[in-house]
């Protein structure tokens, strides 16, 4: 019993050492290095950026135009007059022109509507990059209890070797005195040989899982900070789903999306209305003007200075239905956006539900599992104690030590499930914030 309470006490020191390695980093930390490596968020990074820049030519739709030109030409003038025999005199001249155009939008409402459409188009960049950020937490964080959940399922599978090893020592011992029959002896060899085939594999998993958390990252051997013993896991306050599921309504990317789609479709429905409309610009020039060897009129060199300042009034009148069919089209998309507006609602709602009610099974599954670790420990050695005096066999004792570690697997693994549930819960319902890791931060062993 001794040897066996001193192996388990050294697995725990063992992994209690490995959790708080130099490398060790906290959920937060290893946030901050994945921002700047994973490439799917530097990606929607990039389209972000992107949809910023397209968003802002919107402007240019309603701030002035001001353009430059400038002619250079040379003319060979010949006249011809009738009737006589008197030869031409050519002659060449030259003409050199510049001038600046200044064009302003006065009543535009087309142009006034594509303005208005790219700072929505803003708006759905922003929820886009919001809904990527919460991606990245979730993938980081399911790669951080991975890692965790493999750690601890190696250090318990060891353990449980380390017992059964003593199990089939004993064994051997008692069939050396007569005290058991080599049936024990086979069974507890058979389940040493077991542990060993489960210790490969949970080796295997850890570097599996190490080399996913590496990779989202971007650094080597990175050593997550395991779970505080002891530490109590959050809850969530009775009957507040309905709470969960209203701010989703409002907050959730994909539904700030949708509403800025229904916008931008509304938006294209004026503009398609403004072909009925007139448009009015004003514009002012200047052009000067310098004729070098004379013009057409004149032998004599001479130069000019055109000002002009207007209004430009322009009416449709016919445009071949092109604009009452552009009409019907538009309304017809703004009735898709408005059908997919309310899908996306549905949708994060029972999304949200469903993660809510994981996250309360998920609770309850702890508790029931913390209940069966103290339950199948007892049996366990309930079951020590019976083979001892002989009312109990070896195989029982064996069965017992796999009830008891495949428990405490299941209840790390159970309250990883919880964590990472909360979260998604959060990014369920669109309110996941970067604080919401390091609450989980204060769970950790640092």
């Amino acid at each position: 019993m001794k040897r066996f309470s001193l192996s388990l006490l050294a697995a725990s020191v063992a992994l209690s050492l490995a959790a708080h390695s130099a490398s060790a980093q906290s959920l937060s930390e290893l946030y901050e290095s994945a921002r700047s490596f994973d490439a799917t968020f530097l990606s929607a990074k990039a389209q972000f950026d992107a949809n910023v820049a397209l968003a802002d030519q919107a402007k240019a739709n309603i701030l002035p135009t001001i353009g430059f030109s400038s002619t250079i030409s040379r003319s060979d003038f010949e006249p011809q007059a009738i009737g006589s025999t008197a030869p031409a005199a050519e002659r060449f001249f030259g003409t050199r022109s510049y001038g600046v155009t200044a064009t302003q939008p006065l009543y535009r409402p087309g142009n006034l509507a594509t303005y208005n459409q790219g700072q929505k188009q803003l708006l759905i960049a922003d929820a886009a990059l919001q809904a990527a950020e919460q991606d990245l937490m979730i993938r980081l964080s399911q790669a951080y209890f991975d890692v965790l959940a493999s750690k601890d399922s190696l250090t318990l599978v060891r353990a449980q070797k380390a017992a059964v090893a003593e199990q089939l020592a004993s064994a051997k011992r008692n069939f050396e005195v007569g005290t058991s029959t080599i049936t024990d002896t086979n069974e507890a060899q058979a389940r040493f040989d077991l542990s060993r085939a489960q210790e490969i594999a949970a080796e295997n998993d850890l570097r599996v899982k190490q080399l996913a958390l590496n990779t989202l990252v971007g650094k080597p051997e990175v050593q997550p900070y395991g779970l505080r013993i002891g530490a109590s896991l959050p809850l969530l306050k009775d009957g507040d789903m309905d709470q969960w599921v209203d701010l989703s309504q409002q907050a959730h990317p994909s539904v700030r999306s949708a509403q800025m789609a229904l916008d931008v479709a509304v938006l294209e429905n004026d503009k398609s209305r403004a072909g009925h409309k007139p448009t009015v610009d004003g514009f002012i020039s200047a052009t000067n003007t310098t004729n070098m060897s004379g013009t057409t009129l004149a032998q004599t060199d001479s130069r000019s200075v055109l000002s002009q300042a207007g209004v430009t009034l322009t009416i449709p009148l016919f445009a071949g239905f092109a604009t009452q069919n552009r009409l019907k089209q538009t309304l017809a998309l703004e009735e898709k956006a408005r059908i997919d507006l309310e899908n996306a609602k549905r949708t994060v709602a029972q999304s949200t539900r469903t993660a809510y009610f994981g996250v309360v099974s998920g609770l309850s599954s702890v508790s029931a599992y913390e209940a069966a670790e103290k339950s199948s420990q007892s049996a366990l050695d309930s079951n020590k104690l019976g083979y001892q005096v002989g009312v109990r066999i070896n195989i029982d004792v064996l069965n017992a030590q796999s009830q008891l570690y495949q428990t405490k697997k299941d209840l790390a693994a159970a309250r990883y499930n919880v964590l990472l549930g909360q979260l998604k819960l959060r990014q369920a319902n669109g309110s996941l914030k970067e604080a919401d890791l390091s609450t989980i931060n204060t769970l950790l062993a640092k």
